[in-house]
């Protein structure tokens, strides 16, 4: 089983990591070309292109210049910080679950592509949905094309799923019609107004919450996540389909 992540807007490259286990990115050279790219544009292009504030802009241009010097790396699943990593928790996730986390868990990236969870990376900001212009690509969708698709292929057996608990912009970079395998939407829904709507600030939350839950009881078939109930969620048979597996509160 493969479970697909989103990155995070923040980061966190002071707090200390419990490991100094590492691996490396598949797509160094392009996330290279990448920050060329970007090396060209003002600290006010950036603010337009990524939509922050001009202080954020100083700040990822300041980044994006120093990228080749730079020394200040981190594994992925410890630098970002978001919703979906503060449902993870993956600092105290324990060492006996490394592997697992390891070979299961793939977080996709505007500007690596697709990561391993102890793979290194640099600061940077950079959202898949970004409209930056990469040779005759005109945007990171185009750049990506079937790379990130094929590299997820590649990892999968025959019989094994795909779990997208990645947020629509960033799924969106995958050609599931490339993959062979099934691929199941877990989606997060409240009561609420006589209702059940998805609650994004909620539902990302409960993305990291899930992921943990399949990391610390190592699930293999994909029909043991219908057993979460992180948060209080629970899995409602009658508003799920084969493909869009939902769970209510």
């Amino acid at each position: 089983m493969k479970i697909l992540l989103s990155p995070a807007k923040t980061l966190d490259f002071q707090t200390k990591v419990p490991t100094l286990r590492s691996s490396k990115p598949i797509f160094v050279t392009q996330a290279n070309e990448i920050n060329q790219v970007l090396q060209s544009k003002t600290p006010k292009k950036l603010m337009e292109l990524m939509d922050i504030s001009d202080k954020l802009a100083d700040l990822n241009w300041k980044r994006i210049q120093e990228w080749e010097q730079t020394t200040d790396l981190r594994q992925a699943v410890y630098a970002f910080k978001g919703e979906v990593y503060v449902g993870l928790d993956a600092y105290y996730i324990s060492e006996l679950h490394w592997d697992y986390m390891q070979n299961s868990v793939r977080i996709l990236s505007g500007q690596y592509g697709v990561l391993q969870p102890f793979d290194l990376i640099k600061p940077y900001r950079l959202e898949m949905g970004s409209d930056l212009k990469i040779g005759k690509s005109k945007n990171l969708y185009q750049y990506w094309d079937a790379n990130i698709t094929q590299a997820i292929q590649t990892e999968l057996a025959l019989d094994e799923w795909v779990v997208n608990l990645a947020s629509q912009e960033y799924f969106k970079v995958i050609k599931s019609q490339l993959l062979q395998n099934k691929i199941i939407t877990p989606i997060f829904k409240d009561y609420k107004n006589g209702d059940y709507k998805v609650i994004s600030f909620f539902a990302k939350k409960a993305r990291g919450l899930m992921t943990r839950f399949a990391i610390d009881h190592h699930v293999e078939k994909v029909d043991q996540l219908k057993t979460f109930s992180g948060d209080g969620y629970a899995f409602d048979d009658k508003l799920s389909s084969e493909t869009e597996w939902v769970f209510t509160r």
